[in-house]
């Protein structure tokens, strides 16, 4: 699932995984990094069910995912938070990548849900290190939508249903 900023994306997330049926894990990658950091991610908490669990992976997201059991709904958010904090920690473009393949075919064989932000429709980032993040959190996207079953993308609390590549 991919949108902007404020776009429905996590409201949709959560709406998904409550309706599932399943015992559900939330997999969140943001770290309190700042008051007003740690003020969003406790308003994301107070949001979800008291029965969900909720387990913190700002960068080992396949740990997370894999020691849950299949039964469980996960929702997993953000893969925005996730490659950033990856390349803040130095981990390389490249690295992020591998690492992105194995999370995504993880997440291909459960039932869940992955959310990201779309940052690539906008105008091209003035350093290097904002294109580099672009470019990366671009072909993650890319890997994650190109093994999902469905994915899509929302604006302004829209959902719009984007199609496999028919080329």
């Amino acid at each position: 699932m991919l949108g902007g900023a404020r776009s429905g994306k996590s409201s949709l997330a959560v709406r998904l995984a409550a309706d599932s049926g399943a015992p559900v894990t939330f997999i969140a990658t943001a770290a309190p990094g700042d008051a007003e950091m740690a003020d969003r991610i406790r308003a994301h908490r107070e949001e979800r069910p008291a029965g969900w669990t909720t387990i913190d992976a700002p960068t080992d997201l396949l740990a997370a995912i894999t020691a849950e059991a299949p039964d469980k709904f996960l929702v997993v958010d953000c893969l925005t938070l996730w490659v950033s904090n990856l390349l803040g920690a130095s981990v390389g473009p490249d690295e992020v990548k591998l690492a992105a393949g194995r999370v995504a075919e993880s997440m291909a064989r459960r039932r869940g849900v992955v959310v990201s932000n779309e940052v690539g429709l906008g105008i091209v980032p003035a350093n290097d290190l904002a294109r580099a993040f672009r470019d990366v959190l671009g072909s993650v996207n890319a890997l994650f939508a190109e093994r999902a079953e469905r994915a899509l993308f929302l604006v302004a609390g829209r959902a719009i249903e984007l199609s496999a590549a028919s080329w």
